[in-house]
């Protein structure tokens, strides 16, 4: 996966693209004079599977920018044509969030979803696999299904002993991630760097961005680093910064607390259904009571901490808050059959017995979150910090606090930081724009109004009246689709931050 510049398989283009992003003299050459056009073609099975218009391509990177004549990987890149040629004004870079997320079929989803036909007018939506994920030189920290190991968020600390036994887990995950050459090289700064070469293998002298979730982080490092060359950047349920560090995880504990009332609300009208609770509140105290049950008298396929994230993932969109309350009826009821069924339906076969040291499926993109999250920025050490942060945050946001800031693998993580995560200032062109819904469980509205600070005048911010991960498609408002697209398509920048009201 990994190969020498100096290898005859590798175009000359490479080492003269890398050289000059690390010196900054793209923007001022030629086109013509840069790169030939990728050589696309068809994409991997599945990936044409899910996407038959798609077209992929390769772009060689470097592994380590501060040896740009060293081993090189190649990131796959998807393309969806603009669909009108006399209207294209470019490409667009997309990130689905992460990082973990694989980006090659991301365009063609959001077409499915909904994205304006003037946007899908106007680019070329490359969409991507960054560093380390699926097609783009794996890696892996090697994640059984027989591990004890609940993934990117850690699980509920009913108690100090739980924090303890969540810290050997998270040790333990460190060591055995230290187990791959271009592990130490997944950072934000470095697929910042990738995307740039990803502008100028496709010819362009500028590139747009539209990036969620963890995609805000890239996006504000991007446009941070290479200001001259980002053109319209769109950062959508954000991040506070360029990176995760603890006080943004221990945010999403905010995010729920923000987020839950809407399902609670929904929930009470259900209560001639359902009877868990007849008011916003009453449905809040049983959430409570069913896991504080769960923590004592756990059931065959939940104990208290799946109850938990299982909520917490609920809360996700609106769309799943009817699937809670038939979970929370079923943990009620204590029929274990019926949850089974419920959590089969969006997860996957909850009966299915998976084979013994087999890799669990979300290996790869569990690899990578780590990787980079721990890469970033440097965490708290030791499990006192987390112990601390835990017992505050459980009294703090009790529906989810003591899960976000439980402790993560960065605690024990074997190297620091290869070099500082990138500062966000408002230092170049006025050209980003934040979309934000209000209530957000993952990406609290606090997170938007801490980055829109950092970006100064640069940025404005369109504040959504709504609930939910993603604001601009996934639950898109018309005001906020409004204003989105017009900035994507015409470059129209509100003249102040929006605050779009509910639908």
């Amino acid at each position: 996966m990994i190969r020498n510049l100096t290898n005859g398989n590798t175009p000359a283009a490479a080492a003269l693209l890398t050289a000059a992003v690390l010196a900054g003299s793209l923007a001022a050459a030629p086109v013509s004079a840069r790169t030939p056009e990728l050589p696309w073609g068809a994409c991997p099975a599945e990936v044409a599977e899910a996407a038959p218009r798609l077209q992929c391509a390769t772009v060689p990177v470097p592994v380590d920018y501060a040896a740009p004549k060293g081993p090189t990987i190649e990131l796959m890149v998807s393309r969806l044509a603009a669909t009108n040629p006399d209207k294209r004004r470019g490409v667009l870079l997309l990130n689905p969030g992460g990082p973990g997320g694989s980006g090659l079929t991301f365009g063609a989803s959001l077409v499915e979803h909904g994205l304006p036909a003037a946007v899908a007018e106007s680019y070329d939506l490359i969409g991507m696999d960054t560093r380390g994920i699926g097609h783009s030189a794996p890696v892996s920290c090697g994640f059984t299904t027989d591990l004890n190991y609940t993934g990117n968020i850690p699980p509920y600390a009913v108690n100090d002993a739980a924090v303890t036994t969540q810290a050997a887990i998270a040790e333990e995950v460190a060591g055995r991630c230290a187990n791959d050459a271009l592990t130490r090289h997944l950072s934000t700064v470095n697929m910042a760097r990738d995307l740039d070469l990803v502008r100028a293998a496709l010819g362009e002298e500028k590139a747009s961005y539209y990036g969620a979730s963890y995609g805000s982080a890239l996006g504000a490092a991007y446009a941070s680093m290479f200001p001259d060359r980002a053109d319209r950047i769109v950062l959508d349920s954000n991040i506070a910064d360029t990176h995760l560090d603890q006080d943004g995880m221990r945010r999403f504990g905010l995010g729920a607390e923000d987020t839950f009332p809407d399902l609670a609300r929904r929930l009470a009208e259900r209560d001639g259904e359902d009877h868990l609770g007849a008011t916003p509140d009453q449905v809040r105290e049983t959430y409570l009571a069913l896991a504080d049950r769960l923590d004592r008298e756990p059931m065959p396929s939940l104990d208290g901490r799946a109850f938990r994230f299982v909520t917490y993932f609920g809360l996700y969109s609106p769309r799943q808050y009817d699937w809670i309350g038939d979970i929370w009826r079923a943990v009620r009821d204590n029929d274990d059959a019926a949850l089974q069924r419920e959590l089969a339906e969006p997860t996957g076969d909850a009966t299915a017995t998976p084979t013994a040291q087999s890799l669990h499926p979300a290996d790869n993109g569990w690899s990578v979150f780590i990787s980079v999250t721990c890469n970033d920025v440097a965490w708290p050490r030791g499990v006192e910090p987390y112990r601390q942060a835990v017992a505050e945050d459980r009294a703090k946001y009790p529906l989810f606090g003591a899960a976000s800031a439980n402790v993560l693998p960065c605690a024990f993580w074997p190297t620091a930081p290869a070099e500082p995560p990138v500062r966000v200032d408002d230092t170049g062109p006025r050209n980003v724009l934040l979309v934000q819904n209000r209530r957000d469980p993952v990406t609290p509205h606090r997170n938007a109004e801490l980055l829109r600070a950092k970006f100064g005048d640069r940025a404005r911010l369109v504040s959504v009246d709504q609930s939910g991960h993603g604001a601009y498609v996934n639950h898109d408002s018309a005001c906020g689709k409004a204003a989105t697209t017009a900035f994507l398509v015409d470059g129209t920048m509100p003249p102040a931050d929006v605050s779009c009201p509910a639908d």
